[in-house]
């Protein structure tokens, strides 16, 4: 793989920066959940499989303590449930509830129709610089993971 280095505009980056941003907050302001962010984000990734806390702790890149009081709001609203770990009876798995997956999916439902609407006001040619922008996105967020 090469090297490439290019000059970036710093104005780009600041424009850049305040449009995901502020996409991204319109975003959550669809979800119309009586979530935080955080709880939002930390009931995307346990979807995809139980997790001990500091496994998720992990993924959400926060500390264990941050993540048990999210936890611990996510159980009190039934969006998850604890159980023991088959393997170790100290460690315990976070996994989402029939109540927290309808909810999630509920969330996600609300956001792609918001985001469906705005995208289908727009030109084909500003679709296709969106999709190749898209692939660009999560390149760079690959590179972090």
């Amino acid at each position: 793989m090469t090297d490439i280095q290019h000059d970036i505009d710093i104005e780009l980056v600041a424009r850049l920066r305040l449009a995901v941003g502020r996409l991204a907050r319109r975003l959550r302001q669809q979800a119309e959940a009586d979530l935080t962010p955080s709880g939002l984000s930390a009931l995307a990734v346990i979807e995809r499989g139980p997790l001990t806390l500091g496994e998720l702790a992990a993924k959400e890149r926060v500390r264990p303590p941050s993540m048990t009081r999210i936890v611990a709001k996510l159980e009190e609203s039934g969006l998850v449930n604890r159980s023991p770990d088959e393997k170790d009876g100290r460690v315990f798995r976070v996994a989402l509830t029939t109540e927290g997956r309808q909810a999630i999916q509920k969330i996600r439902t609300r956001k792609n129709a918001y985001l469906s609407k705005k995208l289908r006001s727009l030109p084909s040619d500003e679709i296709d610089a969106l999709e190749k922008a898209v692939g660009t996105l999560e390149r760079i967020l690959e590179a972090d993971a």
